[in-house]
């Protein structure tokens, strides 16, 4: 069964989409997808922009091309899954002492009660308590970031919308650095719950603000600027007050992206959340779709806006906040990573995602691995390398949209 993109087949969009969609979304007419009235029921001459910097089309708006069949789509799938379980394998053994295949399989086999020789002790912690769970932590935030991107650039219709829109991350920022330089809680776990917390209170700000001017695309992007810029002032004004050196550089390379303080507790808490969040934006997957068109005609089929743009922003919110509070703000995997796809999976969600995330996942593992590794026995934050390798890429994207 053919899988048809919204450029080609408006009504693979959903079941009930047949003959409900403006005739402006055909590619005959010329227009891309984004023509149809958004939110504010304004001409499709004249749709607003949802950035204040950016007026670009939908993120679907993608070159016109054959959605993948589903033996195709399956094949690539399980290409994806192959690929990324490779490159958590390849990348566990990478590092300053390299690790062989029989001493990850020991380590595993050990845990699995496989195995009963045990390795040496300095070897089995650097595979278990170290690689292992550094390698699986990045795997599941750049899955969870990829998605919680390609959702909003839907929910937005905003090309450039990426997980920290909603300045959730900001917020969280702040509640790391305040725990840090007040010396509240311990170690990790009060950096992690310091992040949460302040998560929790950027987004109860942000749903406070919407309460009263509504969920339409431009004002929560326009709001969560806002909320963003108003807690990244107070991380400055937190990290003026702290007089002690080494905190403050501890704190800048934390705000830069880290997986080093990756423990098997951040493992698991993410990949809850992760699964969890992850199977409420695939079943909404529908409902994206008609988003990418505008609320009205997302409407049109049958979607309850304003329910399913909170449920989506409460739960990318969830994600967000989860993967910030483990590891600090990682920019660029969330706006890179659903653009580089939609080329290969085209743009309908309920293929986009899950394909997203598999690609975030190995985006994330191999950016890690070589801050980890290009400069050794220095260690670069994460979040540097993947806005190198973000950004040509995005420029890519853009020269291939023929909008550079």
């Amino acid at each position: 069964m053919s899988v048809s993109p919204p450029d080609g087949s408006v009504s693979a969009l959903h079941p009930a989409a047949r003959g409900k969609l403006p005739s402006a979304t055909s590619p005959d007419a010329g227009e891309s997808p984004q023509d149809p009235s958004p939110d504010t029921g304004e001409s499709p001459q004249n749709p607003p922009a949802a950035h204040p910097d950016a007026g670009e089309s939908a993120p679907s708006a993608t070159p016109a091309r054959d959605g993948l069949s589903g033996l195709s789509a399956a094949a690539l799938f399980t290409a994806g899954i192959a690929a990324l379980a490779g490159s958590v394998v390849i990348c566990v053994r990478v590092g300053s002492s390299d690790v062989g295949y029989s001493d990850l399989a020991g380590a595993l086999g050990r845990r699995l009660g496989l195995v009963t020789e045990p390795l040496p002790p300095l070897l089995d912690s650097l595979i278990w308590d170290l690689r292992l769970p550094r390698v699986l932590l990045s795997a599941l935030v750049g899955a969870s970031l990829a998605v919680c991107g390609a959702a909003l650039q839907a929910v937005t219709r905003n090309a450039l919308a990426d997980p920290y829109l909603l300045g959730v991350s900001s917020g969280a920022s702040t509640g790391a650095v305040a725990v840090t330089v007040l010396s509240v809680g311990s170690g990790s776990l009060g950096l992690t719950g310091g992040a949460f917390a302040g998560a929790l209170v950027s987004f109860g700000l942000l749903m406070l603000l919407l309460r009263r001017t509504g969920l339409d695309s431009s004002r929560i992007v326009l709001t969560g600027v806002v909320v963003g810029q108003l807690f990244t002032a107070l991380t400055s004004l937190v990290l003026m007050t702290s007089g002690d050196a080494d905190i403050t550089r501890a704190i800048t390379h934390w705000l830069l992206g880290s997986m080093a303080s990756a423990r098997w507790d951040a493992v698991a808490v993410c990949a809850v959340t992760g699964a969890a969040g992850m199977v409420v934006v695939q079943a909404c997957a529908p409902a994206l779709d008609g988003f990418s068109f505008g609320a009205d005609t997302a409407a049109s089929l049958g979607v309850d806006v304003r329910t399913t743009r909170l449920v989506l922003l409460v739960t990318t919110a969830l994600l967000t906040s989860t993967a910030v509070a483990s590891v600090g703000a990682i920019g660029f995997v969330g706006l890179i990573v659903p653009h580089g796809v939609r080329f290969l999976a085209g743009p309908l969600h309920r293929v986009l995602l899950p394909f997203t995330a598999l690609a975030g996942g190995i985006f994330l593992v191999w950016a890690d691995t070589l801050a980890r590794v290009a400069f050794s026995p220095q260690e670069v934050p994460v979040g540097v390398f993947t806005a190198l390798l973000g950004v040509p890429l995005f420029l890519l994207v853009l020269r291939r949209r023929g909008e550079l």
